[in-house]
């Protein structure tokens, strides 16, 4: 007997992910070389003394029981970076522990709404936000990520009627998947936006230590006002190339935070201590290589658009991530030009539709092959003969 899935679920669909899944399994199976840019999984390994950390734990039998909380050791590191890394003051009962972003922001939606409260999300944006919220019961709207403004949020546009009614509201620069970086002036509008209406804002901060150019990586909530307007969301993962510990933190608003605790601890046993332990060495030791690692994917963002503009690709620079938003060319979508680049070239990059219908005539690559490599993959393009 076939069971029926609960009526929500069919909300999600593979789509594009599943069709290109299905082409790259032929490409293989006929013996093609793949080369895979559509997932941002990092390929610099963790600093040695986050391994030596998570070695030496795993060797305490005491570290193998039900953790149930955050370690006040935990917490404190992350209290003490905030005010050395931000210059920002927390407390650490203004913050949680999640099992990484997409987890915490998954449930953030039901912590915080009611059936039919308005949440504003971007598009293009990344596919939790409007997961969790939809979970959350939420009427998901949308404003859009333009390239003539900058791919920034232009509040102004949105209705007052709408604002009014708004629980909250996701920002997230450095902004995967577009590529752009956010001045503090937009975030300081958006909090005096959220003041009058009286909404909050959620900041996914992911990528404040992958911004180029010189840019500064900050924090949402050293700005005036914003503990007391929003939380965001601070992961460890892309900084020190830890995705598969899924650490992350939800840090401001007390009562959100609190709520976010209240939902989780009906189903969730806390972080592993082995793992708490690798947040405290990522949290408390040097910084060095994060700083590197930010200029390598510099140098691979300049190689690779470099050489792709050389073939005719007229790309514009990306200003923070670890990923790249391209213009697909004329007579293409981002689905057709996609899948044209694997049949030609062998090369997967993401079609910008899969972050929401404002996507449409992009495509996403992940930096995440050394320059040298992405400068031949560049070529391979190029031979392909679609520019």
């Amino acid at each position: 007997m076939e069971y029926k899935c609960a009526e929500r679920l069919n909300h999600f669909t593979t789509g594009i992910f599943a069709a290109l899944d299905e082409k790259k399994a032929q490409l293989i199976s006929e013996g093609r070389r793949i080369y895979n840019l559509s997932v941002g999984t990092p390929d610099f390994k963790p600093p040695k003394h986050i391994m030596d950390a998570v070695a030496d734990a795993v060797r305490d039998t005491d570290n193998y029981k039900y953790s149930l909380v955050d370690t006040d050791e935990m917490l404190e590191a992350v209290v003490d970076y905030y005010r050395d890394r931000y210059d920002t003051v927390i407390s650490a009962d203004e913050v949680t522990g999640v099992h990484g972003t997409q987890e915490g922001m998954g449930h953030l939606g039901m912590a915080m709404c009611d059936p039919g409260d308005i949440v504003l999300l971007p598009d293009p944006g990344y596919p939790i936000f409007e997961a969790g919220s939809y979970l959350g019961e939420a009427d998901v709207r949308y404003y859009p990520l333009l390239r003539e403004n900058g791919f920034l949020p232009v509040i102004e546009d949105i209705p007052e009627e709408i604002l009014e009614k708004t629980k909250y509201i996701v920002l997230s620069y450095p902004s995967n998947p577009v590529g752009a970086a956010a001045p503090k002036s937009m975030y300081e509008k958006m909090i005096s936006y959220a003041q009058k209406y009286g909404f909050f804002i959620i900041n996914d901060n992911a990528y404040s230590d992958i911004i180029f150019d010189g840019r500064e990586g900050f924090s949402f909530l050293s700005l005036p006002g914003a503990k007391e307007v929003g939380v965001e969301f601070f992961s460890l993962s892309k900084s020190y190339n830890v995705t598969g510990f899924r650490i992350s933190f939800c840090i401001g608003n007390k009562s959100i935070v609190s709520a976010l605790k209240l939902l989780r601890s009906q189903y969730d046993f806390g972080i592993s201590y082995p793992v708490q332990k690798a947040a405290v060495a990522a949290l408390k030791g040097p910084r060095d290589s994060v700083k590197a690692q930010c200029a390598e994917y510099q140098r691979r963002r300049d190689v690779f658009l470099g050489a792709l503009r050389e073939i005719g690709w007229d790309v514009p620079d990306s200003q923070g991530t670890m990923f790249v938003w391209l213009p697909v060319p004329e007579g293409y979508t981002s689905r057709t030009f996609c899948e044209a680049l694997m049949d030609r070239a062998g090369v997967i990059g993401t079609p910008g539709t899969a972050f929401g219908p404002m996507g449409e005539g992009y495509l996403r690559f992940a930096l995440v092959k050394p320059a040298e490599e992405l400068a031949k993959i560049a070529g391979i393009i190029g031979k392909s003969g679609l520019f």
